[in-house]
């Protein structure tokens, strides 16, 4: 795991000192971010320097090295990441300013009793007199937390909290997540359906294969609310996209490729789903789990071994987890491969495209941030009760047009992406 870490440095004020400093770091194989010069004093100045290595690396002993330079001395650190992270990242405030009697009378007792009587007679009401329709539940049992794995649900916190952060500030939507500390689908499946009245929509959120899809697909039959597995979709709306701009570049017509997919867990099965949806005719599958080989062939994919796969699609996407699985040797002329396991993908793009890829990239050029905030917003706005491949589809379709020429997808933080899908979807979902 990469560790980003500030180091408070005081060294002599003359040249070449500052780069001993450095020299030091490099020869670690650290990576330097950032260096500035924070205050001068009589003879030394103090550097910030921001560096990045791996956890592998025994800081204290870097430090030390350090500290062994002439005159030169590391006086403080701290991890940056965790700094952001003190106290949370998300937090509840109030849209009215509370300052008087009557607007406290008025937005709560008595004034209040009056809009639960609105709300009673005329259920669609909710949605005009509170916030539900910006409210978005961000639900996780913790059994598949990013890379980590069956961590718990308090341990996921921090990655629902940066969830729910990225949506208030691209969208405007409030993220509100729920840890159940439950593995039992059905409980879950429960818990869900009975706390579904608070929120405008369903946001599921690391959960483990096959559980997941159970979990979703029965939410989306049984509750009124759009409900949607962000490690499934998110990440193939992406993928989409993606393809959508790669063979666009290299002139072929995705519908009538025939598409190949490594790993079919919640990501690799949403992958097929959507490209299936959108009309991809031919879609192989590789794993090494019998279940998820039957999940493929029963929504009409064709499972195959990962040698059989190479041969015969044009188009690979791998999501394994698994460093190196694609071998150079296994590549032919003109295929479009995504190897988009982090940090180490299934075969390095260079690779790919040294042994006669048309086009090849890796896990950091698909980012399913790119689709969520964008996604629910448009839901919620066109008041829909579920998320249709249509609507899906229009997200990856718009996010396709708005890629630059130097890259497949649209920056995470381009605002302007963000707005779009949510038009895209909105006018997806008012349609359907």
């Amino acid at each position: 795991m990469r560790v980003v870490e500030i180091l408070l440095v005081e060294a002599p004020h003359q040249p070449g000192n500052m780069a001993k400093v450095l020299t030091v770091v490099g020869d670690h194989g650290i990576t330097v971010e950032g260096l500035n010069a924070v205050r001068r004093l009589d003879k030394d100045t103090i550097w910030e320097l921001t560096i990045e290595y791996d956890d592998s690396l025994n800081i204290a002993e870097i430090v030390a090295e350090i500290n062994s330079l002439p005159e030169t001395l590391v006086t403080g650190k701290s991890d940056r990441v965790f700094n952001r992270h003190k106290g949370g990242k998300i937090h509840t405030i109030s849209k009215i300013d509370i300052n008087s009697l009557e607007v406290l009378r008025d937005v709560y007792t008595p004034g209040v009793a009056r809009v639960c009587e609105a709300i009673k007679a005329s259920p669609e009401k909710i949605t005009q007199y509170t916030n539900i329709q910006n409210t978005v539940a961000i639900v996780t049992d913790g059994s598949a937390i990013l890379g980590l794995g069956n961590i718990g649900p308090e341990a996921g916190l921090p990655v629902m909290e940066g969830k729910a952060a990225i949506m208030a500030e691209l969208t405007g939507l409030s993220g509100i997540p729920i840890l159940i500390d439950e593995k039992d689908p059905e409980k879950i499946i429960e818990t869900i359906t009975n706390i579904a009245p608070s929120f405008g929509a369903i946001l599921l959120e690391d959960i483990k294969a096959p559980e997941c899809f159970t979990i979703e697909e029965k939410l989306i039959s049984t509750i009124s609310k759009p409900v949607f597995h962000d490690d499934q979709h998110g990440t193939a709306i992406v993928v989409l996209a993606a393809l959508l701009t790669a063979s666009r570049r290299v002139g072929i017509d995705l519908k009538n490729r025939v598409f190949g997919q490594i790993g079919l867990g919640a990501a690799g099965m949403g992958i097929c789903r959507l490209l299936m949806d959108y009309g991809v005719k031919e879609v192989l599958g590789s794993d090494i789990h019998l279940d998820a080989k039957d999940r493929l062939n029963d929504i009409g994919g064709k499972a195959v071994s990962i040698e059989q796969l190479m041969a015969s699609a044009d188009i690979v996407v791998a999501t394994t987890g698994v460093k190196g699985l694609i071998k150079a040797e296994m590549v032919r002329d003109g295929q479009i491969i995504m190897a988009l396991t982090n940090p180490d993908p299934e075969i390095e793009p260079e690779v790919a495209l040294a042994q006669g890829a048309s086009y090849a990239s890796d896990g950091k050029t698909v980012n399913n941030m790119l689709a969520f905030p964008g996604l629910f917003k448009g839901t919620l706005d066109a008041g829909v009760k579920h998320i249709t491949h249509e609507m899906k589809i229009a997200a990856a379709e718009m996010l396709s047009s708005l890629a630059k020429e130097d890259a497949l997808i649209p920056s995470v933080l381009n605002q302007h992406a963000h707005d779009e899908v949510t038009r895209a979807v909105y006018e997806a979902a008012i349609k359907t």
